[in-house]
Order: C-alpha cells, then sequence, then structure tokens
C-alpha cells in the first residue's frame, strides 16, 4: 500500500513541477534552449564555502538554489534569457482555524486498550480508525507565495556563466558575459530589512533591460501602481497574501504594462520584494497584508544597495562566522559543487566537501528559522508546490525535533526560539485535544500540526499517537542545559514540560495480568512510529500497547523535569508534590527490554517479528539518541544491545534516517561507522544543491547531518565535555571552533594524526566542568569567562 501510495504521489510531484515550469517555457533554467553555449568556464570562486555551477538550473528541486531570512525564503535559478526566482512567504497556509477533535474518541478509548490488552490488534485498529481521529484527520498545506520571472534580451551564446551560493555572506550570484558585456545578478533576503533584494548590475551603460512579472498558479490577482512603480500581487485562502515589487533604477526607464514592469537601459536596478500574509496567530487571521507589504516597503525606503548589502552580510556573519571547521582540502575544492558531488558517488574522498555540508545546514537553519519568526517546517520555508509534500508541516514523530538538532551544539540558539514559541502556541490546543480524546489533564499533540493549531489524530490510526508534546518540550531542557538560561526554564519549560507530563500520568495505564507487562504501567493505545511487526499467527500490525519508544520518551521527560526541578531550587522542595509523583510513576514504569532471541533492545512491548528488518525508524533507540538514558556507564547492557539493533537496521535509509544513525554511531563513540553512514547520507541522500531528498527533499535530513558531524566531535549529554569521541580515521588533521557544550561551555579543538593537540573550553556561567579526551579526565572550576586549555594541562 505504501510502496504503491509513493509512487503516485512521487508521479503527482513531477506532474506538478512540469506544470510549474510550463508557465515560463522560455526560461532556459526550466527548458533550455538546444543552441545555448556556454563557453570559457568561469574560475572556482575564491570563498570555499561556496556552492558553485557552470550552467543555470534545470530543476526547484535539486539545482536551484535557496536564499531566506527565517521568515522570507527564496529558490534561484539563474537563467539566462529568462530568470525564475520562486518566493515564499511563512504563513501563506491553506487551512484555518477549527476544532479538529473527534467527539467519539473518548467513549472508544477503553474498549480500544481493552482489544490491544488482549491481542486483538486488527479490532483495536479498527476501532480507533473509525472514532479516534480528527475531524477533519487532514490538515491542509503550506504553500507559494508567488515567483519573480524576469525576462531579457535573447542572446544565444554566454561566457564565463557562474552561478554560486556564498555561505558566509548568504548571497546567491549569477554572472556570466554576452555581447562584451559581463551581467552581474545578486539575490539575498534581508534579516534586518525584512526584504528580499535582487541587484542587476552590467560592465557597461544602459545595458540592464527586462520585464518583470509576479506569477502564481492560483487564486491571484497582479496589477501594476497606477505611477507604473510597484507590482501587487493578491490572493486569498482562508488568509490573504500579498507580495509587492518596487524597482530603484539608476538611469533608463521603467514602464508599467499588462501587469509588468519593463526597464530598458538601465545602469543598475534593486529590485525589492515585499510579502505578507492576514495571519496573526492560529486564532486569528483578521490582519492587513497590504498594510504590512506597505510597511516593510516604507521602512526599507531609498536606502542603497550598498547599505542593504552591509546590513544584511552583518546579521548573517554575526550567526554564521560563530562556528569554523577544517578538516583538510584537496584539488576537489576547485570544482563546482555538482562534479565535487558526482566523484563522492564514484568513491573520492572530499574532507571539504563534508565541511561545506556541515556549514550548508547552519546556513539553513539561520534562513529558515529566526526569532520572531515561525519554525522551519518540513521544507524549512522552501516549497514551491500548492499541494507540498506532506503538506510542507509540522512533524512530531522525529523530523521536526530533528530541524533543531544542530541549533545548540553548532551555536545557534537563537534560531531555536521559534521552535519553543511555536510548541508553546499549541498548549491550549493540546488541552482540548487531551481531554476530549483521553479525559486527561496537561496537553497534548499528535504526529503533526500545522499554523492553525491542529492536534487531534491525523492521516490514518498511526495518527493516534499523543508523544509529540512530550517529545518536544524535552528540547526546551536541552536549551536551558546549553544556556543555563534560568528564566526560560522558570516562565517555559517547565510549565510546558509540566504539562506534557501531566498528560503522560494521567494516559498511562496498569497492564493487566496475563500480559508481558503485568502490574506495570504502560502507554495503550502505542505505536513505534510507522514500523511493523509481525504476530505470533504471522499476521501484521502496527497498533499496540507499550512501545519501546513511548517509554523511553516518557523516561525522558520526567527525568528533565527532575533535573529542572533541582536546578529551580537546589533544596529539592521546588513544586515538591508533583515531583514525588514523578518519581512514584518512575518507579513503576514498564522498563525497556532486551530480546532473549537476538539480544537487541525489544522495539515492541513482546519480542514480535519484524515486517522490515532495515526499517527507516530506529524509534526504540531513542534513549541512545537524542535520549541518553541509554549509555555505556550507566546502562552497559542496553547500550550493546542498542549496538546490535543499530548493526541490525543495517546502513540504508531515507536522508533523515540516515543521519539519525549517524548520530547513534557517534554515541556509540565508533567513528570510523558513523562516517560510513555519512558517506552514504551525501554520495546517496544529497542532491545537486545539497538539499536532503526523502525522496522528494525534506529538510530534516540536512540539519541531522549537520548536528550528527558535530557530535562526532564534541560530546556533552553524560555529564562531561568529551573531546573528540568519535574522531573517523579519514579526519586525520583537522580543527573546529566554536562549538556548545551543556553546562554552558565554548569548545575549540585542533587535532593532528587523529590525536587531539590542543583545546580551549569557555566558560559562559561559571559551571563546573568535567572534560573528557579518551581515558583521561580533568574537573576544574572555571569563573564565567575563564578559559581552560587542554594542552595547558598536560
Amino acid at each position: 500500500m505504501y510502496r504503491t501510495f509513493f509512487i503516485v504521489f512521487l508521479a503527482g510531484l513531477i506532474t506538478a513541477e512540469t506544470t510549474i515550469a510550463a508557465r515560463h517555457i522560455a526560461d532556459e533554467s526550466n527548458n533550455p534552449k538546444a543552441d545555448m553555449k556556454f563557453e570559457k568556464d568561469a574560475p572556482a570562486p575564491e570563498e570555499p564555502l561556496t556552492l558553485w555551477y557552470r550552467k543555470p538550473a534545470l530543476h526547484w528541486e535539486n539545482q536551484a538554489l535557496a536564499v531566506g531570512n527565517g521568515r522570507l525564503a527564496a529558490m534561484v535559478f539563474g537563467g539566462v534569457n529568462n530568470e525564475r526566482i520562486q518566493l515564499n512567504e511563512e504563513t501563506v497556509w491553506d487551512g484555518e482555524p477549527s476544532d479538529c477533535n473527534n467527539p467519539d474518541a473518548l467513549g472508544a478509548l477503553p474498549e480500544v486498550r481493552k482489544l490491544l490488552f488482549e491481542d486483538k490488534n486488527d479490532e483495536a485498529t479498527s476501532l480507533a480508525k473509525a472514532k479516534m481521529l480528527g475531524k477533519p484527520y487532514k490538515i491542509k498545506s503550506y504553500q507559494p507565495l508567488c515567483d519573480l520571472l524576469l525576462d531579457f534580451e535573447d542572446t544565444d551564446r554566454v561566457e564565463n556563466y557562474r552561478r554560486d551560493l556564498d555561505l558566509t555572506t548568504a548571497i546567491s550570484r549569477t554572472q556570466y558575459t554576452a555581447d562584451g558585456v559581463e551581467y552581474v545578478r545578486e539575490v539575498f533576503v534581508s534579516e534586518p530589512d525584512q526584504v528580499i533584494v535582487v541587484n542587476l548590475k552590467a560592465s557597461q551603460q544602459k545595458k540592464i533591460s527586462f520585464t518583470a512579472n509576479l506569477f502564481r498558479e492560483q487564486e491571484t490577482a497582479v496589477t501594476a501602481s497606477a505611477s507604473g512603480n510597484r507590482l501587487v500581487l493578491k490572493g486569498k485562502l482562508a488568509i490573504d497574501y500579498e507580495a509587492q515589487l518596487f524597482p530603484m533604477v539608476d538611469g533608463g526607464s521603467v514602464v508599467s504594462r499588462d501587469g509588468k514592469l519593463e526597464v530598458k537601459n538601465a545602469n543598475e536596478v534593486t529590485l525589492l520584494i515585499v510579502g505578507a500574509t492576514s495571519y496573526n496567530n492560529a486564532a486569528d487571521i483578521s490582519g492587513d497584508a497590504t498594510a504590512r507589504c506597505e510597511a516593510y516597503l516604507k521602512a526599507v525606503g531609498r536606502k542603497p544597495y550598498s547599505k542593504l548589502r552591509a546590513d544584511h552580510v552583518a546579521a548573517h556573519q554575526e550567526l554564521f562566522n560563530r562556528v569554523k571547521l577544517d578538516l583538510g582540502t584537496t584539488a576537489a575544492i576547485k570544482k563546482p559543487t555538482d562534479e565535487r558531488l558526482q566523484a563522492i558517488r564514484k568513491g573520492e574522498y572530499d574532507p571539504q566537501f563534508e565541511v561545506l555540508y556541515f556549514q550548508f545546514g547552519r546556513y539553513l537553519l539561520m534562513s529558515s528559522s529566526r526569532p520572531g519568526s515561525l519554525p522551519a517546517n518540513l521544507q524549512g520555508k522552501w516549497n514551491q508546490y500548492v499541494k507540498a509534500p506532506w503538506n510542507s508541516d509540522y512533524h512530531f514523530n522525529i523530523n521536526f525535533q530533528m530541524n533543531y538538532w544542530p541549533s545548540l551544539t553548532c551555536n545557534l540558539s537563537e534560531c531555536a526560539l521559534p521552535y519553543y514559541e511555536y510548541v508553546e502556541s499549541l498548549v491550549p490546543y493540546g488541552e482540548k485535544t487531551a481531554k476530549a480524546h483521553y479525559g486527561a489533564g496537561g496537553w497534548t499533540i499528535h504526529h503533526l500540526s500545522d499554523i492553525y493549531g491542529f492536534t487531534a489524530p491525523a492521516d490514518g490510526v498511526h495518527g493516534v499517537w499523543p508523544m509529540g508534546a512530550a517529545w518536544a518540550v524535552r528540547d526546551m531542557m536541552e536549551y536551558y542545559r546549553f544556556t543555563g538560561d534560568m528564566a526560560f526554564l522558570k516562565d517555559h519549560a517547565y510549565p510546558l514540560m509540566k504539562g506534557a507530563a501531566r498528560f503522560m500520568l494521567d494516559f498511562l495505564v496498569e497492564a493487566p495480568e496475563g500480559t508481558p507487562a503485568a502490574g506495570k504501567l504502560v502507554t495503550n493505545p502505542s505505536y513505534s512510529p510507522e514500523n511493523f511487526f509481525i504476530r505470533d499467527d504471522g499476521s501484521v500490525a502496527m497498533f499496540t500497547y507499550a512501545a519501546t519508544m513511548d517509554l523511553q520518551i516518557i523516561d525522558d521527560l520526567f527525568s528533565g523535569l527532575k533535573e529542572a526541578g533541582l536546578a529551580i531550587d537546589p533544596s529539592g522542595t521546588f513544586d515538591a508534590a508533583f515531583q514525588q509523583e514523578l518519581q512514584k510513576t518512575l518507579d513503576n514504569l514498564q522498563p525497556v527490554r532486551i530480546s532473549e532471541k537476538t539480544g537487541r533492545v525489544m522495539e515492541w512491548i513482546k519480542d514480535y517479528g519484524e515486517k522490515d528488518p532495515h526499517h527507516r525508524h530506529t524509534s526504540h533507540l531513542y534513549g541512545l539518541h537524542p535520549g541518553y538514558s541509554i549509555n555505556q556507564n550507566a546502562t552497559p547492557e542496553l547500550f550493546e544491545a542498542a549496538k546490535k539493533s543499530l548493526t541490525a537496521r543495517g546502513d540504508g535509509g531515507k536522508g533523515w534516517s540516515m543521519a539519525w544513525k549517524v548520530n547513534m554511531w557517534a554515541r556509540i563513540h565508533d567513528g570510523d561507522k558513523a562516517h560510513v553512514l555519512l558517506n552514504n547520507l551525501l554520495s546517496k541522500m544529497t542532491l545537486d544543491n545539497l538539499f536532503d531528498t526523502h525522496p522528494p527533499f525534506q529538510i530534516d535530513g540536512n540539519f541531522g547531518g549537520t548536528a550528527a558531524i558535530a557530535e562526532m566531535l564534541l560530546q556533552s549529554h553524560d555529564g562531561e565535555v568529551n573531546l573528540l569521541p568519535a574522531l573517523p580515521d579519514v579526519w586525520k588533521d583537522g580543527s573546529v571552533q566554536g562549538l556548545r557544550a551543556r553546562g554552558g561551555f565554548e569548545v575549540d579543538m585542533t587535532w593532528e594524526n587523529g590525536v587531539l593537540t590542543d583545546a580551549a573550553i569557555r566558560s559562559l556561567n561559571g559551571n563546573p566542568l568535567k572534560v573528557r579526551y579518551g581515558s583521561r579526565s580533568i574537573e576544574k572550576v572555571l569563573a564565567k569567562g575563564e578559559c581552560f586549555s587542554w594542552k595547558s594541562a598536560e
């Protein structure tokens, strides 16, 4: 069923992109002219952290280049005769606020639980599907804002063509020479000015002429302002959305005709594009999109391009320059990015490409999640489809959380704030779902949501998985562990964690006699995300009780709350009654078990067979990563069982699942195995523009891969700052600066011949430091701002 669905789904995507391409059929970035000649290759850019190519992009999915500022985003094709720049604004999302809770769910819950305890999985599945899904049980899609289409004078021959994306400046550049004139286009999305900027220059005067158009497939009207100097695109879903384009032209002329702008004989042109909707929050969509667009343009005013560019670069580099990584270089660094990736697929080792990939993940997070914006969704903020893959939504059963794995270790903690704020915004909706579906207090989220407060079970019976909130809020505790922000812990993290825990305390039930968990507290209903098991009679099921992942998530959440309580009040008296309830429940929670048959961590309450032994999810190893209840020191038997489980799952998977496995192998301290999986991620699941592919494009793999590289270099989950815990042999010499560790530490390291030569650890909060390298550990008391040198301590 799933294979058939995927084939149909992928065919739909191909059809959709063909339709999009047809709108601009003359554009060689979508349909190249057969006689277009690209001559005299341009040299490689000087900045090594640059993605670059020798021809325009043919396809959005794997070739166009991404720019963004958290709220706005664009994909740049780099065409010659025609250019397409596809635009997004984060709140252009179909759907509307509504109560999707099912009034029949609570009444069906006791019978569903009874059937599952009696191993009548099919009957329980049918009942839950009929009575427990949301009404409706589908959400609608995040959508594009529009396309900016630029039509230039035709040429059939260009020299020195290059399009690129400089990660250090967050500027996409297209340059080429035609008829003796050098043309340069730069595109960026300014965070300070909240505007998409397109600048066009030529080496000779009066050589810039083009027609500009804003285009969208559905529900839009495009007009030119009365003065002829602005394009306005308006459309309506449940929300109103709008884009405005304003040209700043040096020399030449600009006129409007048929809803387009025509620029002729200019010396330089800067296009300012703004976008906005009427969305205010999940309950209020009554804002004024027009007023917001006009306010953005008014704030920019006539700021010259040089100032727009300088302000953008400064804001970007304040974040980007915090972390530097060097793994060495080879001659491959002089090749275009797509050629380097093709060589990696053929087995060539290119260490600097791994650095480029690492920094690209940091770049994508900065470009799709900034303070004040919504968080990054399944595609960050980049989406060209009216009906996006998986609606480009927020998936809470791994994908959404993975988006933010690199935020703390890779020194981008501000970029995680939209994640926490969004999760907090779901609390009132999750409270209603908890009560309506389970008769429980607290709040919950199932496996997906949107920007309208959807928290009910979605998509199918696999959506009856109320673990999303418990997983998401554990990351708020991680934010405190890294930053030491006590106000955040008291005012945001602890209340949200407590609400998620309150739901779990009410949701847990005691397993009856005759079951493997008799007398223990378990989740019911339950399932291990997207995986199926084989029952004793040979039938296949997915719906059960006490799936191992559930138990690990609960243990992680409750343990985190106990840690938080002691952080708030070391005397142990903070919220004492609730803390005691947590401990009592932990003491009676069904433990994670090891299979007597395989020696692996059991994924389900019974030692079922696996329908797919190499399944992409490794949910039952949550306690290894992102949690850390499975570790070599505290739980050595589970640690070895987890290693066997991970080995059995194999080295394949989707992009995000490959990235998850790299993180897990790093936690096992097997750097060489982690690197094998990292190489698989690059060679098999990375597209020419470095986007991760599921397929299709899904951004969590990028973020998970970046986090994994950091995890190989630095870990701090086990009570100490562990230097180079999973360094692979191929990373023989290198250095890294600016990684962050729990406890509030910033770490720089240098190594040669696979051996640490120096490390500088700066204390950001004045906490005690325990640092380890290999078998040696050192404990120090550092003042805030003080730096410890590993080399000087030897």
